[in-house]
């Protein structure tokens, strides 16, 4: 820990020094960094300054535990104590600042669903949820549109795509990525037998322009004619397009805006954002093949959690919590799901922490 502690201190204070120059102070490219990072350490640095300061206070009353004065180290013996429990806090602390952070957690989203196996009823679900994530949104006070829906013939939809803005959104629907199953009476069931279906979710960070190059010479960009509703704008005008990257066969189609530049704008950011998260997906397999975390592989093709109607019972497999509140979480109500998640991710984090320090 001492290391650490020096370690992040004379981080901080090389900052300072680079600010203090007046050829660094003046140039906004190289300072807005510099001080960004002096932001993200402060926390740490004033932990790291208070470890000292107790450790110091330790020494001292380590000192007095051997005077020959019995009243003045029974004092230091409770003194001794106090200080030490202060430590281990201070300790817990330092551990739980220095965790890796996602930088992408402060991004916005693009939300897809997308229904699967259950035919009908597996579109059903899928607007269930769909209409889950937008209430959702609306208590977060986040901005949830819409960029592109399929919607079945039967009613549900069999796919959207969603752009959600605001603070820290994909660092807090990323656990929501992967298979959702929900067990229940179809409204076409005459015989009243539950049924198993599934919608699968993906959440991506939203991708920046500093993030990866897409080069043109690697998209096909096909524009058509809208189709749906949308009255005379509708087969009269090519606003919908299609882009196709060729390297990965990723294809990516928005026909709702009426704006042809729009739909390729908004078509290209989806795109992105999806090599985005193969670029991700690819760089942590390299970091870590073999390891698999708490919160599991990432692969949107793992099961993570069921929605039983018949109970109104739902439960995340990934941290067996189960919850008799269904009813609310369909209206939106998914905080403590995602926050028992959250927590879940950080215990593990620092317990590795707390091994690697050992």
């Amino acid at each position: 820990m001492i290391d650490k502690i020096e370690h992040i201190l004379k981080r901080a204070a090389d900052i300072q020094a680079k600010l203090a120059l007046p050829e660094v102070a003046a140039v906004q490219s190289q300072a807005m960094p510099l001080m960004k990072e002096a932001k993200d350490l402060s926390p740490l640095v004033d932990k790291a300054r208070e470890y000292l300061r107790v450790m110091d206070e330790i020494s001292g009353a380590k000192e007095l535990a051997t005077s020959s004065d019995s009243a003045m180290r029974e004092m230091a013996a409770l003194e001794l104590e106090s200080l030490e429990n202060q430590l281990k806090q201070l300790e817990d602390d330092l551990r739980n600042l220095l965790l890796p952070r996602d930088p992408a957690d402060e991004r916005n989203a693009i939300l897809e669903i997308r229904a699967g196996t259950g035919g009908e009823e597996a579109a059903l679900f899928a607007g269930d949820l769909f209409r889950m994530y937008m209430r959702y949104c609306e208590t977060m006070r986040w901005k949830f549109e819409v960029a592109s829906v399929t919607e079945a013939e039967a009613g549900g939809i069999k796919e959207v795509v969603v752009e959600v803005r605001g603070q820290e959104v994909y660092g807090m629907l990323k656990w929501e990525s992967g298979v959702h199953r929900v067990q229940r009476v179809p409204v076409t069931e005459a015989q009243g037998r539950i049924h198993t279906s599934a919608a699968s979710v993906a959440v991506l960070p939203e991708a920046e322009e500093t993030d990866l190059e897409v080069k043109t010479t690697d998209l096909k960009i096909d524009v058509y004619r809208s189709s749906g509703a949308g009255g005379q704008h509708v087969n009269t005008t090519e606003s919908a397009v299609r882009i196709t990257h060729l390297p990965s066969g990723l294809v990516v189609a928005i026909q709702d805006e009426r704006s042809q530049i729009k739909n390729r704008a908004k078509a290209l950011k989806i795109l992105t954002s999806r090599l985005l998260v193969i670029k991700r997906d690819e760089e942590a397999a390299k970091l870590s093949a073999e390891r698999k975390g708490l919160i599991g592989s990432g692969d949107r093709s793992e099961k993570i959690r069921t929605y039983n109607y018949p109970q109104n019972r739902v439960t995340d497999h990934r941290i067996n919590l189960t919850l008799y509140k269904l009813d609310r979480v369909m209206e939106g109500d998914i905080a403590e799901l995602i926050e028992a998640l959250r927590m879940a991710d950080r215990t593990e984090k620092l317990n590795r922490a707390a091994e690697s320090m050992a």
